[in-house]
C-alpha cells in the first residue's frame, strides 16, 4: 500500500476496516496555518507534518488520519494568513476525532507534530485518550527531530528559516518564494528570548512573534537545497520510527 493510499480520505470503507483489523495503528499529522514571512506559505507547518506522517505510516503499516491544517498559534495572531484555534476548540475536536477512530478499531495513535503551539493540547488529549480507552498514544515532535538531524549540517529550527524552507521545497518547490527573502531584523535580546522559550528545564513565554523577530520570521532560508529536500521526509520518519517501535515494544504493542 503506497503512502498516498494510506489516508482515510482515499480508502473505501472496507479498506478502512481491513487496515484497522490488520494494524490498528493511526498516524495523525498536526501543523498550523500561520504567517511564515514573505517567502514561505502559511501552511508550512502542516505541509511538513503531512510529509513526515506519510512516510511514517508506510513504515508502521498505519492509516493516516489528517486532523486538518489548523493548530493553536496565538503567537502569530494579527499577521495576515494566521488562523489560530482556541485550545478548547482544538482539543474537543481532536478528542472527538480520536474517539471515532477508537470505535472503528484503532488501538495505537501516533501524533506527528510540527508546530510547538500544539504541544500542550496534544499532551492533554493524549493522556485523556489513553486513560479512558484501551489505547496507546505516542507523540513525535518532528520539528525537533529535524533540528537534531540537520543541526550538524547548519540547519536551524527557526521560523521561516532553513529547515522549514526545506520542508516546503520537499512539498512543492514553486511555493518557496526565495526571491522575496531579505535580511530579517531582530529586536534586542531576541536570541536569548528564543532560547528561553525552548529550554527543557526552566522556561518563560513569549506571546507575540515580534518579540523575537521584527518581521515575524528569522533564520537562513538559503541553507535549504533541493538535494536535501528529496530526503527530508524519509530521513525524519526513519528516525522517529526507531523510537516509536521501541516504545511499542516496551508497551507490548509491537
Amino acid at each position: 500500500m503506497s503512502p498516498r493510499r494510506r489516508s482515510i480520505y482515499d480508502l473505501t470503507s472496507p479498506d478502512v476496516r481491513d487496515l484497522f483489523e490488520r494494524s490498528g495503528r493511526v498516524v495523525m499529522p498536526f501543523g498550523s496555518v500561520e504567517q511564515h514571512g514573505p517567502h514561505l506559505p502559511c501552511g508550512t507547518d502542516t505541509m511538513a507534518a503531512d510529509l513526515v506522517a506519510a512516510e511514517l505510516a508506510e513504515t508502521l503499516d498505519a492509516m493516516i488520519v489528517p486532523a486538518g491544517p489548523y493548530g493553536v498559534t496565538p503567537i502569530h495572531a494579527g499577521h495576515p494568513g494566521t488562523i489560530s484555534l482556541r485550545r478548547d476548540v482544538f482539543e474537543s475536536y481532536l478528542s472527538n476525532l480520536c474517539q471515532e477512530m477508537v470505535s472503528m478499531g484503532a488501538h495505537t495513535f501516533i501524533f506527528v507534530n510540527w508546530h510547538e503551539g500544539n504541544i500542550a493540547s496534544l499532551d492533554s488529549v493524549a493522556t485523556d485518550l489513553q486513560s479512558q480507552n484501551d489505547v496507546l498514544v505516542v507523540t513525535a515532535h518532528a520539528c525537533y527531530t529535524a533540528q537534531r538531524i540537520y543541526g550538524p549540517e547548519g540547519g536551524e529550527l527557526t521560523h521561516g528559516g532553513g529547515i522549514e524552507t526545506l520542508a516546503v521545497l520537499a512539498h512543492d518547490p514553486d511555493l518557496a518564494r526565495l526571491d522575496r527573502v531579505g535580511k530579517p531584523t531582530r529586536p534586542e535580546r531576541a536570541e536569548e528570548l528564543d532560547a528561553m522559550r525552548r529550554s527543557r528545564e526552566v522556561y518563560g513565554y513569549i506571546t507575540d512573534i515580534t518579540e523575537i523577530a521584527d518581521e515575524g520570521w528569522y533564520g537562513n532560508p538559503a541553507w535549504a537545497e533541493q538535494a536535501r529536500a528529496s530526503e527530508f521526509a524519509k530521513s525524519i520518519a526513519e528516525e522517529i520510527a526507531v523510537t516509536v517501535e521501541a516504545i511499542l515494544k516496551i508497551r507490548g504493542r509491537s
